[in-house]
């Protein structure tokens, strides 16, 4: 009676009931393979190899003894919140008011503050197939209903209005969640194209959210945000990928000035505000350019070792490599699992790389992700390896 009492009282809630992201758990087996002496080339996490730019480092070094550090508002500091304002009149010649603009624990939570001030409970959002898992994760945690659109080459593997619209007309949609560059597939849509899927979404009533984390690493077109073909766009970026901030947690929203009260609220009750000096530290972060820049072309060399090497190594069939940092390889000549090609190639070849079925859960079987955010030497050493164990299988 007692036991039955206990395990009613710590049963987990339904709605936690989300997988896991798959890349943590072949980041945990490389590290055990590290420990044990072995040297991985990591290439699972969409990670960049570089730390923060200096100007962020030496602003937080000066901050730190000069006063207490404490709590924010919870939109942010103002100089930041303007600083990223300016920052869209500079790089896409949009102006956006520093109002509109709230900083947030990382992207992340930003996602998590756009599906609760958007949705309500049982609300359907389109994602597109293959996506970042985490979408449909907080999604189905926060009880929402993700709804995966099936994406091909013909579309360069983004959603377009018409498939929009036919997902809408066979059952409502609420929201659509799109992003470009894209993660897993590093591939990118033409402003066009975004222009003509936000179009669609304005015509049928749904609401829309712009993934714009992989701005900045774009290699075939300029990126496009939306916050120049809408004022009713809720635009997610970061400072983890391009400005080489992970692990500071530190992000941003551009929202319509309705939901800025609304997010005010919700940010200060589940986290009053984002880190003091990630925030200091961010804002300094736009004048560390000239460096930024220098590891974005060292991603562009990476990209062509990849291009050029993979091939060879016996994997030639990968989507449009645009943008992010990511390559997304079919491998099923090799393997029909993703996850045991993705296992073997860790275990036997000491390469890390994240199998498909954490982005795809209907044909991710057949692919693998590789993160090219290394260095150089790295690219060229995983290729060898990858080549040398497909020739030995």
């Amino acid at each position: 009676m007692m036991l039955d009492s206990a395990r009613r009282q710590t049963a987990p809630s339904a709605r936690s009931n989300v997988p896991p992201f798959m890349v943590m758990d072949v980041m945990a087996a490389a590290a055990r393979i590290e420990a044990a002496g072995g040297k991985v080339v990591h290439m699972e996490v969409g990670q960049p190899a570089f730390g923060a730019p200096s100007p962020a480092v030496a602003a937080v070094r000066a901050a730190l003894g000069k006063s207490a550090l404490g709590y924010t508002e919870s939109l942010g500091i103002p100089s930041l919140r303007a600083r990223i304002a300016r920052h869209y009149a500079e790089t896409y010649g949009v102006p956006v008011s520093a109002d509109r603009v709230i900083v947030t624990t990382g992207s992340s939570a930003g996602f998590i503050l756009a599906f609760l001030s958007m949705f309500e409970a049982g609300d359907r959002v389109a994602i597109a197939n293959p996506g970042y898992p985490p979408y449909r994760h907080i999604l189905t945690a926060l009880g929402c209903e993700p709804v995966l659109i099936e994406t091909d080459a013909a579309t360069r593997f983004a959603i377009t209005g018409e498939a929009l619209r036919a997902a809408h007309a066979k059952k409502p949609l609420a929201g659509l969640l799109v992003a470009s560059p894209a993660n897993p597939t590093g591939t990118m849509m033409t402003p066009a194209a975004l222009a003509a899927l936000i179009r669609a979404t304005e015509d049928e009533g749904i609401k829309v959210i712009s993934d714009e984390i992989y701005h900045g690493l774009d290699y075939a077109v300029p990126a496009e945000t939306a916050v120049r073909l809408s004022e009713n766009a809720v635009v997610i970026n970061s400072f983890s990928k391009y400005f080489c901030m992970t692990g500071w947690r530190i992000g941003w929203m551009v929202v319509p000035q309705a939901l800025v009260r609304p997010i005010d609220r919700l940010q200060g009750n589940l986290a009053i505000s984002v880190p003091t000096l990630s925030q200091i530290a961010a804002e300094a972060a736009f004048e560390g350019r000239v460096e930024l820049d220098a590891i974005k072309h060292g991603y562009e060399d990476n990209r062509k070792i990849l291009i050029e090497g993979l091939p060879k190594a016996g994997l030639s069939k990968f989507l449009p490599v645009d943008g992010a940092f990511y390559l997304y390889a079919d491998v099923s000549e090799f393997s029909g699992d993703s996850f045991d090609f993705a296992k073997r190639l860790l275990e036997e070849a000491h390469v890390a790389a994240t199998p498909g079925v954490d982005f795809d859960p209907v044909n991710g079987r057949r692919f693998v992700r590789f993160c090219y955010a290394g260095s150089g030497a790295d690219m060229k050493e995983a290729v060898e390896r990858i080549g040398g164990w497909l020739r030995a299988r």
